[in-house]
């Protein structure tokens, strides 16, 4: 009787230790996870606001073919917007980045060659964006303040080192997948479905059909009640926080 009691007694404390060994493991790496979570850099995506409010926002990286189109549709509907030029665009296209600052537009830097960010060292980092800061307020006159990341890649020292350069770096909620030459209808379409009050919108200067899709997109918004902004306009001034999903709010 005895024994049978010891054998009891040594399963119970057997499968009590693997249970507690188990559920120390979950415990440790569920905290592991939280901690990486909590300390994974963002950028901005949208903003949490209700007032209607939302911006639409212009990569320049390639050409010109269809920014005076661009810049016509935003005078006729009253649209004022941001565009990121990369450094080459700015030192070859000037009179560009002076008509769009001239429109009531902001231009900001999209890094000074277009590379993938995210392989840099901090200090390469760091260079790219002073430079092509300083080459868009050589020729505009006006402060960037603003930063987006080539092909939309970051880590936490692309997101740390443009902070520590006094950039806020911007992505965006709603993707116009202009970029794949889509038509003007599909890109209108997937900017119509998304959009909210707070959101930001990409396209690119040089897409085949963007200029087309611009009517579609500004009629609708406006209609509805839609006011086009700068992104440093739809930005939350002062303290504010980042959900997970890059919404920026004020806590």
């Amino acid at each position: 009787m005895v024994k049978l009691t010891l054998k009891k007694v040594f399963c119970i404390a057997f499968v009590v230790g693997v249970l507690a060994a188990a559920n120390a493991v979950f415990l440790a790496s569920d905290n592991v996870y939280a901690f990486s979570y909590a300390k994974r850099e963002l950028p901005v995506y949208s903003v949490d606001r209700n007032d209607k409010l939302l911006s639409i926002s212009f990569d320049c990286a390639w050409g010109v073919d269809y920014t005076d189109e661009l810049l016509y549709q935003m005078e006729k509907f009253g649209v004022k917007c941001t565009f990121f030029a990369v450094k080459f665009w700015v030192e070859k296209y000037p009179e560009y980045c002076k008509k769009i600052v001239g429109g009531g537009h902001e231009l900001q830097t999209h890094s000074a060659t277009h590379p993938h960010m995210s392989k840099m060292s901090a200090q390469a980092i760091r260079a790219e964006l002073e430079s092509s800061s300083s080459a868009i307020e050589a020729v505009t006159g006006k402060k960037v303040t603003l930063f987006r990341c080539p092909f939309g890649e970051y880590n936490d020292t692309v997101i740390k080192t443009a902070r520590e350069t006094g950039l806020q770096v911007v992505q965006w909620d709603v993707d116009s997948l202009d970029w794949k030459d889509i038509s003007a209808k599909e890109i209108a379409e997937r900017v119509l479905a998304k959009a909210k009050s707070g959101s930001i919108i990409l396209c690119h200067n040089n897409g085949l059909h963007t200029a087309e899709a611009l009517p579609l997109i500004f009629s609708a918004l406006t209609d509805g009640g839609y006011k086009f902004v700068p992104i440093s306009e739809l930005l939350i001034k002062g303290d504010y926080a980042l959900r997970p999903d890059g919404t920026q709010y004020a806590p």
